[in-house]
């Protein structure tokens, strides 16, 4: 992201990567997630401005619902999915510092998805900036085995 005006740009985006394993039943899916900190929701979705640790995990996904949100993502942090001989994972390789771990209680796809700042970050604050004439790099990738 390059900043081509006289204003300075926040840099609140992020991309929905939905993975699925083929012929490889939901249930039996392990996903795994790195070192980062949990920021809670209230009711509605919404970030109660609360923390908690959360360790590197590897867990079942069974017929979970999930829609967590994190921030603290390390670069080069590692989110994973594996069942059946194989394994999908999504690379925060640099600039990606939050991340919402979705899946949905009805449907065989996880979305690990990077984040450049955490959900409401607009509203909180918090977020990085681009000033003017400068650049700032985000990337991630997406390795399949």
């Amino acid at each position: 992201v390059t900043a081509t005006t006289g204003s300075r740009v926040p840099l609140c985006f992020g991309f929905h990567p939905y993975l699925q394993l083929p012929d490889v039943p939901r249930a039996q899916w392990q996903i795994e997630t790195p070192a980062m900190r949990f920021r809670p929701v209230n009711a509605w979705g919404i970030p109660t401005g609360a923390m908690e640790v959360h360790e590197a995990t590897t867990e079942t996904l069974g017929d979970k619902f999930l829609d967590d949100g994190y921030d603290e993502v390390p670069d080069g942090a590692v989110f994973a999915v594996s069942g059946g001989n194989r394994r999908i994972e999504v690379h925060f390789d640099e600039g990606f510092t939050a991340a919402q771990v979705f899946a949905p209680g009805d449907d065989d796809v996880v979305c690990f998805e990077p984040m450049a700042a955490p959900t409401d970050s607009l509203r909180r604050g918090g977020y990085r900036v681009v000033s003017p004439g400068e650049s700032a790099v985000a990337q991630f990738s997406i390795k399949v085995a």
